[in-house]
């Protein structure tokens, strides 16, 4: 049925805007941790810089003091992107339960009312998808080499994955409806 090709096609293509907000919350993450690992090489180096001006003992402190403000901000980056990527998760997961559950109400909807309209317009619109789709997965692409490029390696990114909807998960939601 075109319909359920539709939401294939659809939810694909929310799956691949996940990965890219991922992508970009993965490269705020990384680029901001870079930046944590410069200033605390420059706050070295001015401490450093200082020589006798400065004793032992407040050179240290001064060290010392920098790496737990460092340590704050870096933590604080990780929650608000783990909180972030959660969030993407969660919404991907949810957005591709509410296409599958709009497939199977239509299709549901089609066999009882014999209309076949929603059939004909999903089938019509199975091609601009796809045609979004791939420049959305073109879009995903570059977006993971911007996070390559900020952090210099391969990142790791945890993909958003949407749950699929299982035969005989349908069965069981059409039996309950």
């Amino acid at each position: 049925m075109s319909n359920s090709s539709l939401a294939s096609v659809t939810t694909d293509l929310i799956e691949s805007y996940g990965n890219t907000a991922k992508n970009v919350i993965n490269a705020c993450r990384v680029g901001n941790e870079r930046v944590a690992g410069f200033m605390d090489e420059r706050w070295e180096s001015a401490v450093m810089a200082s020589g006798k001006r400065l004793t032992a003992e407040v050179r240290t402190n001064a060290l010392a003091v920098q790496k737990k403000f460092s340590g704050y901000y870096i933590k604080g980056i990780a929650v608000s992107t783990q909180g972030a990527d959660t969030a993407v998760s969660r919404t991907v997961e949810l957005a591709a339960k509410g296409v599958q559950k709009m497939a199977a109400n239509a299709a549901r909807f089609e066999k009882s009312t014999g209309v076949t309209a929603l059939n004909q317009l999903a089938a019509a619109a199975v091609p601009a998808a796809q045609a979004v789709s791939n420049v959305v997965t073109r879009i995903e692409k570059k977006s993971d080499e911007l996070v390559q490029t900020v952090s210099g390696k391969k990142a790791d990114v945890n993909a958003a994955v949407a749950k699929r909807v299982t035969p005989s998960r349908k069965a069981r939601a059409a039996k309950a409806a």
